[in-house]
């Protein structure tokens, strides 16, 4: 959205949500093959954007759709955010060891703040599919 005129972001966004909610990596395709038509000659520089982050975007297309929304999420930049406070406030640490300790609790912390997305137990089924080798071990 950083390269779209704020006055247009609601016309937009449509065009960009359909992208990233596709189905699969060909869907992207499509969709931002139909953005690029639409919005192409207004704003030349999303469309690039996209492919040029596409080898980081397809692996994200090997989950379902329920786990993607789990990872689209805010909380991993919320407790980037929590973590760079604390340590930005400490300026240096006397060991690694305290450096952990003091990550280890602002994480804990952090997740008491969380609130839990509407479709976790989609994406816990999907994740007992996916990882049953993991999951299994961790339920034990």
């Amino acid at each position: 959205m950083a390269f779209v005129s704020w006055k247009d972001r609601k016309q937009v966004m449509p065009g960009l949500k359909a992208i990233y909610r596709a189905e699969s990596a060909e869907a992207v395709v499509s969709q931002l093959d139909a953005f690029e038509a639409e919005w192409g000659s207004r704003y030349p520089a999303v469309a690039p954007a996209w492919r040029r982050a596409w080898e980081h975007m397809v692996p994200m297309f090997a989950f379902p759709p329920a786990i993607r929304k789990m990872i689209y999420t805010n909380t991993l930049e919320s407790l980037h955010r929590s973590l760079r406070k604390i340590i930005k406030t400490r300026g240096s640490f006397p060991s690694d060891e305290a450096a952990a300790k003091l990550l280890y609790l602002a994480i804990r912390n952090a997740g008491m703040r969380w609130n839990r997305p509407v479709d976790w137990t989609a994406a816990m089924g999907q994740f007992a599919i996916l990882f049953e080798d993991r999951f299994s071990a961790s339920a034990r």
